[in-house]
């Protein structure tokens, strides 16, 4: 079963479903992550929606490079949870179901093409502080037990 993060949904809301993919891009000391200026200020994991038609992990990928204007490489699935939320910026209530990626940080392709965001390098500590999305918190949380026993950047995920 999947976890929920977050306050349980109103009833009385209709939650539409909105599939996404994000990712934790492990840079050795710390992860890639984004700042998104509106419609609030926070920190995330890059990723977002995918796309009718579209298939995960090509949508992580667009997504990331969209948001940070870097590549990743060797992306592994660690899981998913599901978080209800309202988007102000499409002026709807989500039901989120957020598919959570491991990769290691490619290139940098260009300057972030979303407007509103850009890309930060948080050290462990502060991502697991910082990041507004308590689901991302937990994958990282998971993501650094799993590299204490042997999962380590450069090598095999």
């Amino acid at each position: 079963m999947n976890r929920r993060f977050g306050p349980v949904p109103d009833p009385g809301i209709r939650f539409a479903p909105r599939p996404g993919a994000y990712a934790i891009i492990d840079t050795g000391d710390g992860v890639l992550a984004t700042f998104q200026e509106t419609p609030r200020a926070e920190l995330q994991l890059p990723g977002g929606g995918i796309d009718p038609g579209e298939a995960t992990l090509p949508a992580l990928i667009r997504e990331i490079r969209e948001e940070t204007g870097y590549s990743i490489t060797a992306p592994r699935r660690l899981g998913m949870f599901h978080r209800y939320t309202f988007m102000p910026e499409y002026g709807f209530h989500a039901h989120k179901l957020c598919h959570i990626y491991v990769a290691r940080l490619g290139r940098r392709q260009s300057d972030p093409i979303d407007p509103g965001h850009s890309a930060v390098f948080l050290p462990w500590d502060v991502a697991l502080t910082e990041l507004a999305v308590a689901g991302d918190r937990h994958f990282v949380a998971m993501w650094l037990r799993r590299r204490g026993r042997g999962h380590q950047a450069g090598g095999p995920l």
